[in-house]
């Protein structure tokens, strides 16, 4: 089983492996209906979706009939206005099935002239604390990607008390010293504040280039079972975080085996050699 810990400031007890459900946005409900199954055998009680995710949302519907008090749900809004964002939240609820969310989360909120919108008046923002009250959602976060996230998540923190931040890591964009001089200050400031860290992209390898693609993952994951687990037990080792698994059902099975056999943080030098042997490389370019 999975080692779970408590979810930020929430009091929920999550496995400290995330269901990344955008890996549900293309399969039918057989597939999505047998990942069910390897989530409960490994314990993995919390699942991350969103209205993005292709199918996702209405794949995880039918399991909330269920099991809805063994998950914490989380889906998220990429809309950016007070009305949108309200009737995105609604369809969630509908296709999850659900009356609540454990947390919502602004998608992707990078964007200098989104994070605006959102934040103002008139914005998502409202939609989110509004739903709040009314008991749709208790928790509320924010997420994104790209090497200026980790820095509009410490922007976003100073604007609102959110409960839980998303964005990826992974060793070859901690080696770029901007990017980890944020990353270890946004880390540092949700620890003092008891906020949530979800990190993605732990075993991501690189864009697919030249090579055809062959999952269902927009970048090209790490395969063998040795690379996951360094990916995964780096991810691990940056503190008090919670790790979202990867976009590709066929690979599940192995991020959740990393998971169980937490170890101490790889060496630089074995983290290097995967690097070189693999080709890593940022999924963000340059």
């Amino acid at each position: 089983m999975i080692e779970k810990r408590i979810f930020g400031r929430t009091g929920h007890a999550s496995s400290i492996t995330l269901f990344g459900a955008a890996a549900l946005g293309c399969v039918d409900q057989d597939a999505a209906d047998r990942s069910l199954e390897i989530l409960l055998e490994y314990g993995v009680n919390h699942i991350d979706t969103a209205p993005s995710y292709g199918e996702s949302e209405l794949r995880i519907g039918p399991w909330m009939k269920h099991h809805r008090n063994q998950f914490f749900l989380a889906s998220k809004m990429d809309q950016r206005t007070y009305k949108e964002a309200k009737e995105q939240l609604h369809q969630s609820l509908d296709r999850l099935q659900t009356d609540h969310l454990d947390l919502i989360q602004f998608h992707g909120l990078g964007h200098p002239d989104e994070w605006d919108v959102v934040m103002g008046p008139g914005g998502a923002l409202e939609a989110a604390v509004e739903a709040r009250e009314q008991g749709l959602v208790k928790h509320i976060g924010v997420t994104g990607h790209n090497w200026t996230i980790a820095a509009m998540h410490m922007r976003s923190l100073a604007r609102f008390d959110f409960d839980s931040v998303l964005l990826p890591c992974n060793f070859p964009m901690l080696q770029r010293e901007k990017y980890r001089e944020d990353f270890t200050a946004l880390l540092a400031l949700c620890e003092e504040r008891s906020v949530a860290v979800q990190l993605i992209k732990t075993i991501a390898r690189g864009p697919w280039a030249t090579t055809p693609k062959y999952r269902t993952t927009w970048y090209q994951p790490l395969e063998e079972q040795e690379d996951i687990n360094r990916g995964v037990h780096f991810g691990m080792s940056q503190g008090n975080v919670f790790l979202n698994t990867v976009g590709d059902l066929t690979l599940l099975p192995k991020f959740l085996d990393a998971a169980t056999r937490h170890q101490d943080r790889p060496s630089d030098s074995d983290m290097e050699t995967m690097l070189d042997t693999q080709s890593m490389t940022s999924i963000f370019g340059l």
